[in-house]
């Protein structure tokens, strides 16, 4: 039986990366998470055809005790949801007993983010070294562009537009986008460009490549803004996504337009998109205190009087 469900997941697993082509670090979360019914399958003695809302909730119950957060045990019920519904059209079993188990819900924790005097710090990369110049490139077009860790790796040569200052990319579920890209990133990206000549393989399209001439992996982009954080002096735990979100923070606060944000990060919800309104809560009281009649301070109600007499 165990074997059984091994071999499910495995096809699941190749569904998922050959016909949703999806990212190669999203199959590998859901790998995981499947691993983890797997093993509560191996100590309960249950098969697939065993499973039923119960022996579900069981499960959660059992990553709860074991200290998961409410995150990541929604992850895993939606991990399993999908495993089953798979099983379901395969017609391995007849009906989905995860669809209707609901994890606890998560406190909807805020992204950290840079504000701009930081962001600025940390782009201002001292050297003119190749992988200097490649470094600056790739963070600008970060930040320029609100671009996800995978859809900056991704990005090819062709992808680039410098006449109309966009870029190409694919994000989550092979959705294709094009986006703008700033001034400072353009200026970046064609300093690198005439360097980038010097290092790629001949037959290589990526835009950025290592000193081995091939597309660059995602962990040697982290371990490089790592780097250069530390180096910046930037706020400890600088991360990729952490530009991400720091562009929709503060093209949120400029524009105050939700609906472009959520088209320039790619969200197919905007629910998703909202969680950045929350950001700069403190910046729009003080521009309330300020700006309402209602809000003002005793002794600045009295000044405004004064002025009026």
């Amino acid at each position: 039986m165990l074997l059984d469900l091994k071999t499910h997941i495995e096809a699941f697993v190749r569904h998922l990366e050959k016909e949703r082509q999806l990212s190669p670090h999203t199959v590998d979360a859901y790998r995981r998470d499947l691993r983890l019914l797997t093993n509560f399958c191996e100590r309960t003695s249950l098969g697939i055809e065993s499973l039923d809302s119960y022996t579900v909730r069981q499960f959660a119950a059992e990553c709860h005790r074991r200290g998961s957060s409410p995150r990541s045990i929604a992850r895993r019920l939606s991990a399993i949801r999908s495993f089953l519904a798979f099983m379901v059209r395969g017609g391995i079993i007849k009906s989905n007993p995860a669809s209707g188990v609901q994890a606890p819900k998560p406190s909807r924790r805020l992204p950290a983010t840079l504000d701009a005097d930081q962001v600025a710090s940390l782009l201002a990369l001292a050297g003119e070294d190749d992988l200097t110049v490649r470094d600056r490139a790739m963070l600008e077009l970060f930040y320029s562009s609100g671009l996800r860790l995978a859809e900056l790796v991704g990005v090819d040569l062709s992808d680039l537009d410098f006449p109309d200052r966009t870029v190409r990319v694919t994000g989550k579920g092979n959705k294709v986008r094009i986006v703008p890209v700033g001034r400072y990133a353009l200026e970046a990206l064609e300093t690198w460009i005439v360097v980038r000549v010097t290092i790629a393989k001949p037959q290589e399209v990526a835009l950025f490549v290592s000193r081995r001439g091939t597309r660059l992996a995602p962990r040697t982009v982290q371990s490089r803004l790592k780097r250069w954080a530390q180096q910046q002096g930037a706020p400890v735990g600088v991360h990729p996504h952490m530009l991400r979100h720091s562009f929709a923070s503060h093209m949120l606060e400029s524009s105050g337009n939700l609906r472009a944000v959520q088209e320039l990060l790619g969200h197919a919800s905007l629910s998703t998109t909202q969680v950045y309104t929350h950001l700069d809560f403190q910046h729009l009281a003080q521009i309330y205190d300020k700006a309402h009649p209602r809000a003002q301070r005793r002794d600045d109600k009295g000044a405004a009087e004064d002025r009026q007499d």
